[in-house]
């Protein structure tokens, strides 16, 4: 029996994927979420599902051949990033002692350079230009980010 209702309840998790699901919302839900929050630490934590959502949509652009477009989104998350870091830089907590933000900024930066990478295999030299250099960008500030959770490291 219990492993039925787990079959079930997996399957339950399973239909969005199956049939479509809806990213636009999920992004207008988490940007609205990221607009309102004003804390620095939950923008953080906030942005590994809006960054997901944000590339879901960039990478929907790309297939679709509408590069301005998903370039456009892509410096958006850029700036996002940016401005969460400072904040979080700003408020004078100690990302090695105390991680909440830090850490989370840091892998969905982390994921988005990879999924950036990805998305630069499929584009011609010049179609990369713009996106390569949000992608040094970004990893500058995942290094950044690096030495705060990790600052006795040698990096």
């Amino acid at each position: 029996m219990f492993v039925t209702v787990r079959i079930f309840g997996l399957c339950l998790a399973l239909l969005p994927g199956i049939f479509g699901h809806q990213h636009k919302d999920d992004l207008s839900k988490y940007q609205a979420k990221f607009a309102q929050e004003n804390k620095p630490v939950d923008k953080g934590k906030l942005m590994v599902r809006l960054g997901r959502a944000e590339f879901d949509e960039i990478e929907k652009e790309v297939s679709a051949n509408d590069l301005n477009k998903a370039i456009e989104e892509l410096r958006e998350y850029q700036k996002q990033a940016d401005s969460v870091s400072k904040a979080l830089d700003a408020s004078g907590r100690k990302a090695e002692k105390n991680a909440a933000g830090f850490l989370q900024l840091q892998i969905s930066v982390r994921e988005a350079l990879e999924r950036l990478t990805n998305i630069l295999v499929g584009l011609t030299s010049d179609q990369q230009k713009p996106f390569e250099e949000v992608r040094e960008d970004l990893d500058e500030l995942n290094r950044h980010l690096i030495r705060e959770l990790f600052p006795n490291q040698n990096h």
